[in-house]
């Protein structure tokens, strides 16, 4: 067996019965959370990030243990500050973000094709495509006539004259 070779058992039969050294825990944090960062906050990786920090730190301090319980922290603590902050965290980044989708067109104001009935079925447009329409007013609506979307009901627009 040659010099280098023989210096790397020595280390991972060392590594065993002692843990890996704490800093290899804190360059594993840093790697999964530029992972983290890459994969477009996902908000999965960073607390696997958190439990090498922590596993680290409580190696940097000598508490962490042999390795195989540094192993069963790590994965104990990424999972529980999985389950119990990523739901909050993700909300909580997210709450700011506009909550309109691409295709609430409620608000809006559409044309009715052809002249419809209170509480009857027609036809109107709405941003030049033409809707099934509902009139949930309780006068007629006149064909041209500008009316409101209240509802939208599948591909029926609830609409109210203005």
């Amino acid at each position: 067996m040659t010099g280098k070779n023989r210096a790397a058992d020595i280390y991972w039969e060392q590594a065993g019965a002692a843990g890996m050294d704490w800093w290899i825990w804190i360059v594993a944090a840093l790697a999964l959370l530029g992972i983290e960062i890459a994969a477009g906050n996902t908000f999965y990786v960073i607390f696997f990030a958190f439990g090498a920090l922590l596993v680290g730190i409580l190696q940097a301090v000598g508490i962490a243990g042999p390795l195989w319980l540094q192993m069963v922290l790590f994965a104990v603590s990424s999972a529980a500050a999985l389950v119990v902050f990523r739901r909050p965290l993700f909300d909580r980044i997210r709450e700011g973000t506009a909550q309109r989708t691409v295709d609430d067109v409620t608000q809006e104001i559409a044309t009715a094709v052809e002249a419809i009935e209170p509480n009857a079925g027609g036809k109107a447009k709405l941003r030049g495509v033409p809707w099934d329409a509902r009139n949930v007013g309780d006068r007629s609506i006149a064909a041209g006539c500008k009316c409101a979307v209240e509802k939208v009901d599948g591909l029926t627009l609830w609409i109210r004259a203005q």
